[in-house]
């Protein structure tokens, strides 16, 4: 941003100093020696060579600049503005460089000590301030004191002082400002078309300056006064991003356009008419756009999005072989993107390798890791995966999403494996980080059912239905789990009715009440409901209720079925397995 992101808050404005080398310290300690008081020389005994009679005489530490500017140093180190403000004051009482003066003043305005201040503004002052700088370190200080009047005087006289940095330096007092309603009003009163300079960034910094402090209509007028003037591309980005604000999506789009017009290669413009385009549902034209034109990571990423939305597998198909020929620099930024793209074209084993390529400061370093995982579990590499997982659980431990995230990925895993044993201890590990998380309770729950654990199964659901009363899918899986053990049929009854009256067509839920029939007795009703949900949704588990249903009723034939379809679905069903064991001893 033009003005640095504005003024810093005290604290962080004096956190670390960089104006002073250790140089320039050496300079100032040095040159401060001859003028302070003395420590008295020790006398001599005897005869002595003539160097050996020479003594350095030293300044003590309250008469050592060098001393002072390295302790304030040292507190600044520690954010203790109060000391440091102190040290740099002592500083400067010792030194006739303006700029240690001016250091003094900044942060005894920042600790609003306003005797030090004052001091340290007349030794600045004397010792030969720019007016620029003084005008803007009084009205820091006028500011502080709510004095409004003196706080304008001394901006007008720091806007009018011709410092290259001036209208810089206002936006940082108004930014510093205690009182924001206060700074905003002497925005709008002094930075007006009339009074800006010749420069366009700084008539956009005071438009942003207004709409940070809410004076959007302000915010406009500076925005279309500098549209008006320049004629810029960047005016006419900004002045097209206050009227999108605004709710004017077609003015925005005729602003970006003429900023295109100016600046057609310029990357970030097409990012954000496209961003518009996409917006209106013109995913076309956005994309269209987005390939016109320098290439980076950034519009890859969004050409990626908006053909994913379109569901374009050609067009992804397409990004994927041409992002593998952009720049190396290009790649290695998208490389979690690459791996996305290959992993939608079951391309594993070239994801993985893009995957690894996702470095630990990138943003998508997790995300990388657990899609690795999960490939490296696909390609029947268990033991790796786990230990991938098991690694992520110890470098997230002090970031409870991400942790949640690998035990719980660690669960499902355990589960597609059927080690029911190993995925209860990640959910339950997952559930420390979170306690009460109603999905993991969900998922847990359902874990202790397939292994057979009812009890525990019905102590989680139970639970989450005490945290979300009437929910419809733990209302379900605790009335389906009730009537699979064949227990409490009327609890389980009441509860699949609560979810069937909320969710009439629901597959799993018809299941759950076709299930229960059949565990009522009630064969018809039951074969009738299971074979309107397996029409529904061919889903494993239904279709061997289903096939148990019709055995049950003497159609064997139909039930074989039922079966065969089954296991073409899942050749490795374990429902299938037992419930066929029970139907042939």
């Amino acid at each position: 941003m033009w003005m640095e992101s504005s003024v810093r808050s005290g604290a962080s404005k004096f956190k670390q100093l960089r104006h002073f080398t250790a140089l320039t310290l050496l300079a100032l300690g040095l040159a401060a020696c001859a003028g302070a008081p003395l420590r008295p020389a020790q006398k001599t005994v005897g005869t002595a060579q003539p160097l050996a009679t020479l003594v350095v005489a030293t300044p003590d530490a309250d008469h050592d600049v060098m001393a002072q500017l390295l302790a304030g140093e040292m507190a600044l180190s520690h954010t203790d503005l109060k000391t440091a403000s102190d040290h740099y004051g002592k500083a400067m009482a010792l030194s006739n460089d303006p700029e240690v003066a001016e250091r003094a003043a900044g942060l005894a305005i920042a600790v609003r000590d306003d005797a030090a201040a004052q001091r340290a503004l007349d030794r600045w002052q004397a010792l030969g301030a720019k007016p620029a700088g003084m005008a803007q370190a009084r009205a820091e200080l006028a500011l502080n004191h709510g004095d409004a009047d003196e706080a304008r005087r001394q901006l007008e006289l720091l806007t009018a002082s011709g410092d290259k940095d001036a209208w810089r330096q206002f936006g940082r007092v108004l930014v510093g400002a205690r009182d924001q309603a206060q700074a905003a009003r002497l925005l709008e009163a002094l930075a007006t078309p009339q009074r800006l300079p010749g420069e366009a960034q700084a008539w956009l910094a005071m438009s942003e300056l207004g709409d940070k402090f809410g004076r959007h209509a302000y915010a406009m007028q500076i925005a279309d006064a500098a549209v008006q003037r320049f004629k810029s591309a960047e005016t006419y980005a900004w002045a097209a991003q206050m009227k999108f604000k605004d709710g004017d999506r077609a003015g925005a789009r005729l602003l970006l356009q003429k900023a295109l017009a100016k600046a057609p290669k310029n990357t970030q413009l097409r990012l954000a008419y496209a961003g518009l385009l996409s917006q209106a549902g013109d995913y076309t034209g956005a994309s269209r756009l987005l390939e016109q034109g320098p290439q980076n990571a950034d519009t890859y990423a969004m050409r990626a999005g908006l053909a994913a939305r379109d569901k374009n597998d050609k067009a992804l198909a397409a990004l994927y072989q041409e992002m593998q020929k952009a720049p190396p620099d290009v790649r290695t930024a998208s490389a979690y993107l690459l791996g996305q793209l290959a992993e939608m074209q079951h391309r594993d084993a070239e994801a993985l390798a893009w995957y690894e390529q996702v470095g630990d400061d990138d943003a998508h370093a997790f995300d990388a890791d657990l899609h690795s995982a999960m490939l490296l579990h696909s390609q029947g590499k268990r033991a790796d995966a786990h230990q991938m997982l098991e690694q992520m659980q110890m470098s997230y431990l002090d970031q409870p999403a991400q942790l949640r995230q690998a035990w719980q990925l660690d669960a499902e895993l355990y589960l597609r494996e059927q080690n029911y044993a190993k995925a209860e201890a990640a959910f339950s590990h997952a559930l420390q980080v979170v306690p009460d998380d109603p999905g993991l309770l969900y998922n847990r729950g359902l874990t202790y059912a397939d292994a057979g654990q009812i009890d525990l199964a019905v102590q989680d659901f139970q639970h989450l239905l005490k945290i979300k009363p009437g929910d419809v899918d733990a209302s379900n899986a605790l009335g389906y789990t009730l009537a699979d053990a064949n227990r409490d049929l009327p609890e389980a009854e009441r509860l699949i009715s609560v979810a069937r009256a909320a969710k009439p067509d629901d597959p799993a839920i018809a299941d759950s009440w076709g299930w229960l029939q059949y565990r009522m007795g009630n064969l018809d009703q039951a074969a009738q409901t299971l074979r309107g949900a397996w029409l529904a949704r061919k889903d494993a588990d239904v279709g061997v209720h289903l096939g148990e249903v019709l055995w049950k009723q003497g159609h064997t034939q139909d039930a074989q079925r039922v079966f065969d379809e089954v296991r073409k679905l899942d050749p490795h069903s374990s429902s299938l397995q037992q419930t066929l064991k029970r139907l042939h001893p």
